[in-house]
């Protein structure tokens, strides 16, 4: 790792210019002939614009440090999702339970509707805690969003059913559907953001993946619970009570999940934004800012990175909720598969995503973001259609196989998203930006995912429109791609360089010296 030649790249916040065409203090660039009569003069001009970083700017990483970290919040992640997949691996109990007999279809859409409308608070939790983050730290918004799934989680598992109260049944359903899309909304841009400025850079896509691994490790708990559930008490026990255990079993692991994330410090970088750092050189207070926090900022300053994160997130999202929420429900009704089987099956495939995922946060540091992220938008736009002709078929064997090739699409998504999202953001609005674009994402396009394709295929009776409806997301998500920029092995914007080892510190401040001339 350490005895490669690879030249560590500058920030681009700190760029080489050139001599005739850098802007002297009052932003006018200088005639070149001025500059070539004058080049001491100009050369000062442009070491005061663009002064060199000092050693103590940039971070070395305390390997434990980052390690306690990306624990404490890929755990808490795990467990959100945990909260949140139960409602979707029990969508049709749910439809049964509290929404009035009657249609199977119109049930499941009413389950469906309930798990969408969380997405709708998301964009607004993602407004609120994001600028929070930015404000008063990482870390506390991040065990505030625990403690509101945990919550809102166990709350459901409480509820009377509608044979019990009628109306009220699904109107508290969605009040705590609410709370949980709400507390979600400052979940992921807050983790994410968390992991990728305690890495250090060239190794943030390894670390980042073990954000989305903690993803698979909840949706995976999650369908476990259910089927193991579901194998012992039998449909009509989970019916009557039994749905409501998994539900029940979020507080205890809600405590877990805060108590690991109240025991962080904050990251290295949002502390260096703080108040006092007169020690910080000018070069560091070049790529820093104490501005946090501020929404208007970034819809006015930052709207053009939020539209390609959208977008981005948008593909990512209905190719993520297509396979890993709604595909047990589509084996269920479509080729009326048992829940149980289906679930086993997605458990299957969840596994082996979760054996690979951080080989594929190595490649994206090794190769790029973009690579992978375009193999990923790639596969799905070639291969849903082949895939879910496998899955139709009907076989263990085909099915299977058809989950296999969407989940090795997915998984480069998976281990590289949360290494490149918070890299198109500054550090001063990271969390803000990200929760803000994200979550706008997921509200118009994830969580609407198993309600749309529902009501394709009741629409137009086609079982392919899943395929259909995956291949439109990829090739929004191929254009994104080819939009963003490369941040592999690269500083944070709006954050000096950080680094592994002292030799590396030192080769970044040695690379910037002046070559002598003789």
């Amino acid at each position: 790792m350490h005895g490669n030649a690879v030249t560590f790249p500058l920030h681009r916040s700190v760029p080489e210019r050139n001599e005739a065409t850098s802007p002297t203090d009052n932003g006018q660039v200088p005639p070149p002939e001025a500059a070539r009569r004058h080049p001491t003069l100009f050369r000062a001009i442009r070491r005061r614009q663009n002064p060199p970083l000092r050693r103590s700017d940039i971070t070395v990483t305390d390997e434990r440090a980052v390690k306690r970290a990306v624990k404490a919040a890929s755990l808490g992640n795990a467990m959100e999702w945990f909260d949140f997949g139960i409602y979707a691996y029990l969508a049709g109990t749910i439809g049964r339970v509290f929404f009035p007999s009657g249609n199977e279809t119109v049930q499941l859409l009413s389950s469906f509707a309930t798990f969408a409308v969380a997405f709708l608070v998301r964009p607004l939790g993602g407004m609120v805690f994001g600028p929070m983050g930015d404000k008063i730290g990482r870390k506390k918004v991040l065990a505030l969003t625990m403690i509101l799934m945990a919550i809102g989680t166990a709350a459901i598992g409480m509820l009377p059913s509608y044979a019990a109260v009628g109306f009220w049944a699904p109107a508290l359903l969605i009040l705590f559907r609410l709370l949980q899309g709400f507390s979600t909304g400052g979940e992921y841009g807050g983790a994410s953001t968390f992991i990728a400025e305690y890495a250090p850079d060239r190794r943030r896509g390894y670390f980042g993946s073990f954000l989305e691994l903690g993803t698979l490790a909840g949706y995976t708990g999650a369908a476990s619970l259910v089927v193991a559930l579901t194998a012992w008490l039998g449909s009509d026990t989970m019916d009557a009570w039994g749905w409501r255990i998994p539900f029940l079993v979020a507080g205890p692991l809600g405590i877990v999940g805060i108590y690991l994330r109240l025991k962080l410090d904050d990251t290295p970088a949002y502390l260096k934004l703080g108040e006092g750092n007169a020690h910080v050189s000018d070069a560091a207070n070049h790529v820093e800012t104490t501005a946090r926090g501020d929404l208007a900022k970034i819809f006015r300053q930052h709207w053009r990175t939020l539209i390609l994160c959208i977008t981005l997130v948008g593909a990512y999202n209905i190719t993520d909720y297509m396979l890993l929420s709604y595909m047990p429900t589509y084996l269920s009704d479509e080729l009326h598969y048992k829940e149980s089987h289906g679930l086993l099956i997605l458990v299957a495939t969840m596994v082996v995503l979760m054996l690979i995922i951080n080989q594929v946060g190595r490649l994206n540091d090794r190769y790029g973001r973009k690579p992978l992220l375009m193999a990923g938008m790639l596969g799905f736009l070639i291969l849903s259609a082949p895939a879910f002709v496998l899955v139709q078929q009907g076989s263990l064997l085909a099915v299977s196989a058809g989950m296999l090739m969407l989940g090795l699409s997915l998984v480069c998504l998976l281990g590289t998203m949360s290494a490149a999202l918070p890299a198109m953001f500054p550090t001063s609005v990271r969390y803000g930006s990200l929760s803000v674009g994200y979550n706008l994402s997921a509200s118009l396009f994830g969580g609407t995912t198993p309600l749309v394709i529902t009501a394709l295929i009741g629409a137009t009776g086609s079982d392919m429109m899943p395929a259909y409806y995956a291949m439109a997301a990829a090739l929004v998500g191929v254009i994104s791609v080819a939009l963003m920029k490369e941040t592999a092995q690269q500083p944070l914007e709006g954050s000096p360089p950080s680094v592994q080892t002292e030799e590396e510190a030192a080769e970044i401040v040695l690379a910037q010296a002046p070559t002598p001339k003789f």
